[in-house]
């Protein structure tokens, strides 16, 4: 196969999953993706300075690849009021963050009531001081919050809309196959629904990333059918902001102590989810997101150099990746992500959620978290 062919044409199933399983393709592809990477973005690497906002601990799930999750009574347990939201929002606001990502676990207790009663309460609390970008609640969320509340799908996003949520996480996808949701994450959407939240999301106008979570029990085929369903909604809607693949963290996961997954992706299965869906994608899906939080500033680099172009957030907190055992930390600060950034001789840009680029933060930070 000739791998810089790809750059040019739209890529089958077969060839997606060669590009997946033939490892003497492997540098070629991270070689094709970074120039295709180049001649659609530049040099630009964007990133957000934004905060994480999990709300709550407690969820009735059974996910094999979550430490996040307590029960009620587990000591550690917590649930958050929309007015202690509003003031966690505050706080991230005044270290200078222009986003506030906020999600939680799923819980009977949790209605679209009580998610527009979250989002009204972010913006009491923030719009005087510059106001924050609501990025907030997954699909899965928005759901089980319907249902709960007793609301039609869409009547449920049109509420979160007007009260002022305006962006949307496109987790809660880990693999979109049914048959490895039945075993990764048995109580979640299946696949036609998550796709029918997602494509309610968009219709109404309201933007939202796509993730993949991978490393665990899936298999490259697995993976492929995922990217290209990705790439279907997104043909079909325009909804979607950003790629981002999110690698299994293993250790202290409920599928890695029971012993049914080993460890998690590899170093080069991390690199070609970068690779892969550069060139399927294309301009279709432009902006593809690393994760240092779970591999690492240094690793980052290098996927950035294998057909990334976005270096995510700040973060300030991410107490999911940690629960599972992330040991990268969960705030990186702005001066350190444009050092990783310039040290690749790329230019580092500032942006917003929707990737509009600013050229600064619209508030400058008055504490410091």
């Amino acid at each position: 196969m000739d791998v810089f062919e790809l750059k040019n044409r739209d890529i089958s199933k077969a060839e997606c999953l060669e590009l997946f399983e033939n490892d003497d393709l492997f540098f070629d592809t991270l070689k094709a993706a970074d120039e295709l990477r180049k001649e659609i973005c530049g040099d630009v690497v964007t990133y957000i300075i934004n905060a994480n906002l999990n709300f709550t601990n407690v969820c009735m799930l059974n996910c094999g690849f979550c430490a996040f999750k307590a029960k009620p009574n587990d000591e550690n347990a917590y649930f958050m009021t929309p007015e202690q939201v509003g003031k966690k929002a505050l706080a991230a606001r005044q270290a200078g963050a222009m986003e506030v990502c906020v999600q939680g676990g799923i819980r009977k207790e949790i209605d679209t009531y009580l998610q527009v009663e979250m989002v009204k309460s972010i913006h009491e609390e923030t719009d005087p001081h510059g106001g924050i970008s609501i990025h907030g609640f997954s699909p899965m969320e928005i759901y089980a919050a319907a249902e709960n509340a007793g609301l039609d799908l869409k009547d449920a996003v049109q509420l979160l809309k007007e009260a002022g949520l305006d962006t949307i996480p496109g987790t809660a996808a880990e693999i979109l196959v049914d048959d490895v949701r039945k075993n990764l994450c048995p109580g979640k959407l299946s696949v036609d629904e998550w796709e029918k939240t997602i494509k309610t999301i968009h219709k109404a106008g309201i933007k939202t990333t796509s993730t993949i979570m991978y490393g665990h029990i899936e298999n490259n085929e697995d993976r492929v059918d995922h990217l290209f369903r990705l790439k279907r909604i997104q043909e079909e809607t325009g909804g979607f902001t950003e790629f981002i693949p999110l690698t299994y963290l293993h250790e202290n996961t409920p599928l890695y102590r029971k012993g049914i997954v080993k460890s998690g992706a590899s170093g080069l299965d991390d690199l070609r989810m970068y690779a892969v869906p550069r060139l399927l994608f294309k301009e279709l899906l432009p902006n593809i997101q690393v994760s240092w939080v779970k591999l690492g500033a240094k690793f980052c680099q290098v996927g950035l150099r294998s057909g990334a172009n976005d270096f995510g957030g700040t973060l300030m907190e991410d107490t999911i990746s940690k629960a599972a055992g992330s040991k990268y930390g969960t705030n990186m600060t702005q001066q350190k992500i444009e050092e990783c950034i310039e040290q690749l001789d790329r230019k580092p840009q500032l942006r917003t959620t929707t990737y509009n680029h600013v050229d600064e933060a619209p508030v400058k930070p008055s504490v410091q978290i």
